[in-house]
C-alpha cells in the first residue's frame, strides 16, 4: 500500500511543505499526483487453504476493498475487510477443473512511518480469513478453470452466447461423468452495493455479473473486434491444454495463435468503476492481436471499453478508447527485441476520467530465472482528449486500430499516459524487509503484480484527498503442499518453489 496525494497544481506548494520527502511527483493532464512511500507489506502463506480444503492461491489476479467496513481506529491501525480474486487455478503445467471463486478477508494495517533501511519494520499487515464464494453458470453448474473448446458455446435465455469448455473424467484426470461448463478466467473484480459483483475474463473476454452467492446473473459480451476467432469462427480455445494431456501436448486449435481477436491469455485483466457506481470500464491486457498483439514489441495499443450499468441487467455499451502501454527495455532480451511492451495487469478509475493502470514486466521475481524486474508500475492514464473509436469503424471482425506491426492508425488520438508509482525502489522496500532483485528468498518481490485497491487516510471519505493504495501478487498457485477439488487432488509444483500471495502498501 502507499500513500497517495492527488490534487491540483494550486496545491502542490502546501505538499511540499508539509513533506520534504517523498518518492516521486507526476501531473497527468491537471492533475498532480504524489508518491510519498512504501507504507507496509503483509502476506497470506503459500499453503493457506479456503474452507472447501482448497488452496489459497493466485488471489492476487484483483481485489476489493468494502469501503463501507474501512475504519480507522483510535490508535492509528485500520480496519477493514479485502475481497481477493484468484484466476484459473494452478495451470503452470496444464489447466485444471478448478471452480474459480472469490476469498475474503479481514485486514488489520498499522502504519509505521519511522521505519528505516537500518530500523527495517516487520510486517504490518494481516489477514483473516473469513468466507469463499465459488462461482457457478445460469444453471448452477459450476463454472470452471479448464481451456474453452476451440468450437462452440454454451446459450441460456437473457445471455449472449458464452464460451464452453468441455471435460472428460473428473477434469483433473481420474474418472468420472465428464462435463460442459462456463470458463472463467478471472482478472477483475468490481463490488455492488446489493451484494453482487462483476468479475471480468481473460478467455472470452467477457464480463460476468455474479449474485451474492456466486450464481452468473449477467453477462457482457464485448465486440466482434475482441472476440478471438480461427478459420472465420469465433474460437475461444487460448490453446491452453489441460494437466490430463500428455505432456507437451498442445490444445485442439489451429492456429494456435487467433489471428484476430484478444489474445491468448491476454483478455480483460482490467476491470473498474465510477464513484457513482454507474460505469463500468474493462481495459485488454495489450493489443487484439490484428493490431500488433501477436508480439511483445508491437502489442502496445489496448482496447477499454465503457459501459452504462446504471440498469445492471442490461449493461449498455456507451464508448471505447485507445490506451498507449509503456515500452521499457529487457535486460535480457537481445537489442534487436527491445524495447518491448509492458503489458497492464489491472487499472482503477481515479476521478474525471483518469485512472490508474498497473503495467509490468514478466518473468523476474521470486521463483523465476531472473530476479530483477525493471518495469513494475502503478501509473495514470487520462482519457478526456482520446478519440471515442466506439463504431462501425473499428469494432468488426476485421477492423483495426493499429496495424499488424503495432503502429496506430491515422486519427486516433489515445489516452495520455503518465508514469508514477514504481515497485521497484529498493530504498523503500528495504525499510520492511523485501526487495527486487538478489538472492532467491521469501522476501524477494513475486513477478506478477495484478491488483489495485484504494482507501481514504482519513478512514472517512477521503475528502482531502490522501489515499492508501493496495496492490497483491498473483503467485499462480505455486506450492509444494497444493489440493485443490475438496482437498483430493494434491499437487507439488515442478519449480521447487512455495509462493506467498505477496501485498504492498504504499504511501
Amino acid at each position: 500500500m502507499f500513500l497517495l496525494k492527488i490534487t491540483t497544481f494550486a496545491g502542490l506548494a502546501s505538499i511540499a511543505t508539509a513533506q520534504s520527502t517523498f518518492v516521486n511527483q507526476t501531473s497527468c493532464n491537471g492533475k498532480n499526483y504524489t508518491y510519498q512511500e512504501f507504507a507496509g507489506y503483509g502476506l497470506i502463506s503459500g499453503n493457506a487453504r479456503d474452507e472447501f480444503g482448497d488452496t489459497i492461491g493466485g488471489i492476487g489476479s484483483a481485489l476489493a476493498l468494502d469501503r463501507s467496513q474501512w475504519t480507522k481506529l483510535s490508535n492509528g491501525s485500520y480496519t477493514g475487510v479485502l475481497w481477493a480474486l484468484p484466476d484459473r487455478g494452478w495451470n503452470t503445467e496444464g489447466t485444471l477443473n478448478f471452480q474459480p471463486r472469490v476469498h475474503k478477508f479481514d485486514i488489520l494495517f498499522t502504519p509505521q512511518p519511522n521505519a528505516t533501511v537500518a530500523n527495517p519494520s516487520g510486517n504490518n499487515l494481516f489477514f483473516t480469513y473469513k468466507e469463499t464464494i465459488r462461482f457457478f453458470g445460469p444453471d448452477g453448474t459450476p463454472c470452471t478453470g479448464l481451456d474453452a473448446d476451440g468450437t462452440g458455446h454454451i446459450s441460456f435465455d437473457g445471455f449472449p452466447d458464452l464460451p464452453v469448455a468441455t471435460y472428460r473424467g473428473d477434469g483433473f484426470g481420474n474418472a468420472g461423468p465428464g462435463g460442459r461448463r462456463i470458463p472463467v478466467d478471472s482478472e477483475g473484480i468490481v463490488l455492488n452495493p446489493d451484494g453482487s459483483f462483476w468479475v471480468s475474463d481473460e478467455y472470452g473476454p467477457y464480463v460476468y455479473r455474479f449474485n451474492s452467492s456466486g450464481v452468473m446473473i449477467a453477462a457482457i459480451r464485448p465486440p466482434d473486434a475482441f472476440i478471438p476467432m480461427r478459420n472465420g469462427t469465433e474460437s475461444f480455445s487460448a490453446d491452453s491444454p489441460t494437466y490430463y494431456a500428455s505432456k507437451g501436448a498442445g490444445d485442439d486449435v489451429y492456429p494456435a495463435d487467433n489471428p484476430t481477436g484478444r489474445d491468448n491469455n491476454h483478455g480483460f485483466e482490467g476491470l473498474t468503476v465510477t464513484g457513482d457506481g454507474n460505469t463500468l470500464y474493462a481495459l485488454l491486457q495489450a493489443a487484439a492481436n490484428q493490431e500488433g498483439g501477436l508480439t511483445k514489441q508491437t502489442e502496445r495499443y489496448a482496447r477499454l471499453v465503457k459501459y452504462d450499468i446504471t440498469v445492471p441487467s442490461a449493461p449498455r455499451y456507451a464508448r471505447e478508447f485507445v490506451v498507449p502501454l509503456p515500452l521499457f527495455n529487457n535486460p535480457t532480451a537481445k537489442a534487436s527485441k527491445n524495447p518491448q511492451v509492458a503489458a497492464q495487469s489491472e487499472i482503477f478509475h481515479i476521478q474525471d476520467g483518469q485512472f490508474f493502470v498497473l503495467a509490468r514486466d514478466s518473468g523476474a521475481g521470486h521463483g523465476q530465472s531472473s530476479t530483477l524486474s525493471v518495469y513494475r508500475h502503478i501509473d495514470v492514464f487520462d482519457i478526456a482528449n482520446a478519440t471515442d473509436i466506439k463504431g462501425s469503424t473499428y469494432d468488426c471482425a476485421n477492423c483495426s486500430i493499429a496495424s499488424s506491426a503495432g503502429v496506430l492508425n491515422t486519427g486516433i488520438t489515445p489516452a495520455t499516459y503518465c508514469s508514477f508509482i514504481d515497485f521497484n525502489v529498493n530504498s523503500q522496500l528495504n525499510r520492511f524487509g523485501v526487495y527486487n532483485g538478489g538472492a532467491q528468498s521469501a522476501s524477494l518481490l513475486n513477478e506478477k503484480w495484478e491488483s489495485i485497491g484504494i482507501v481514504p487516510v482519513d478512514g472517512l471519505d477521503g475528502d482531502d484527498d490522501e489515499w492508501y493504495v493496495f496492490s497483491m501478487s498473483d503467485n499462480d498457485f505455486i506450492t509444494q503442499d497444493g489440493y485443490l477439488e475438496g482437498g483430493e487432488f494434491q499437487y507439488s509444483d515442478d519449480s521447487g518453489y512455495t509462493l506467498d500471495n505477496q501485498v504492498s502498501l504504499f504511501r
